[in-house]
């Protein structure tokens, strides 16, 4: 059996994906985090669309006695709700430690928040760049994560089959993390000849990398450069983020996805 956290979206009960909808109606009990966000609509309305009870929880609930939500979770589903997505809180980082630490399987259902909707306002959330300067940027100046969304090519011409005008296109390609950590790890090598010392990482700084992620074959592994370079997270699509400054509830929650002890040990220190 499993506890959720299921992601409710951003306007109201008909938000939620038919995945999370479909969990709600056979869990045993159904919580609804009740204040890092709000919904347009109240508990009401979401019993009534999902037909069942949602039991409120509050932010003692959620801290203090998540003994009681987790109760029963592993003979019998349990969900928790969450406004948006269940990881735009540390509060819900810190339930998933706490799950693991009971030895309970939890599953993420994942859903629209304000990170992705912001873009209706017209500004643009990623610019084009040198990815190499940006992440010495993010890491050395503002102590920041970096996400690197990795290339998708589809539908693809070769050069000769658009200089002869056929549309006959390439097989799709996807760049993988070990690609991704290869090509940085060839530009701090490249440095290193010449001459520069203050690299924005070394092969041995960890890095994450994510495939499928919201699926149930969703991967996530934290490893070095130099591991992530043949580590085998399968198929696509893969995304791939360099860590800035952590907090150590990032550093638990990062030992839950190691490679290696090396990598638990580097978390550590």
């Amino acid at each position: 059996m499993m506890f959720y956290f299921i992601g409710l979206g951003l306007g109201d009960a008909k938000d939620i994906t038919v995945k999370g909808l479909e969990i709600v109606k056979k869990s045993k009990r159904v919580y609804l985090e009740a204040y890092t966000s709000i919904l347009t609509v109240g508990k009401e309305k979401l019993e009534e669309f999902y037909g069942r009870e949602v039991i409120l929880a509050d932010r003692d609930m959620v801290e203090t006695q998540s003994d009681e939500m987790f109760e029963g979770s592993d003979t019998e589903d349990v969900s928790f709700l969450v406004v948006g997505d269940p990881f735009g809180a540390t509060t819900h980082t810190d339930l998933v430690l706490r799950a693991k630490e009971k030895d309970l399987e939890y599953r993420v259902i994942h859903n629209a928040s304000i990170m992705n909707a912001v873009g209706c306002c017209g500004l643009q959330k990623m610019h084009y760049f040198f990815f190499y300067d940006k992440i010495k940027r993010n890491r050395d100046l503002l102590f920041l994560h970096t996400l690197c969304l990795l290339d998708i090519k589809v539908k693809e011409q070769s050069i000769e089959n658009l200089m002869k005008g056929k549309k006959i296109f390439e097989p799709p390609r996807y760049m993988s993390v070990n690609t991704a950590a290869e090509q940085l790890v060839e530009i701090i090598q490249r440095k290193k000849e010449e001459g520069e010392k203050d690299l924005a990482f070394t092969e041995d700084t960890i890095c994450i990398g994510l495939a499928r992620i919201g699926s149930e074959t969703q991967t996530i592994i934290a490893a070095t450069f130099t591991d992530m370079m043949t580590v085998d997270i399968g198929a696509p699509l893969h995304s791939f983020v360099i860590p800035g400054e952590l907090h150590p509830l990032e550093k638990d929650m990062l030992k839950l996805f190691a490679y290696n002890d090396d990598v638990k040990q580097l978390l550590n220190s």
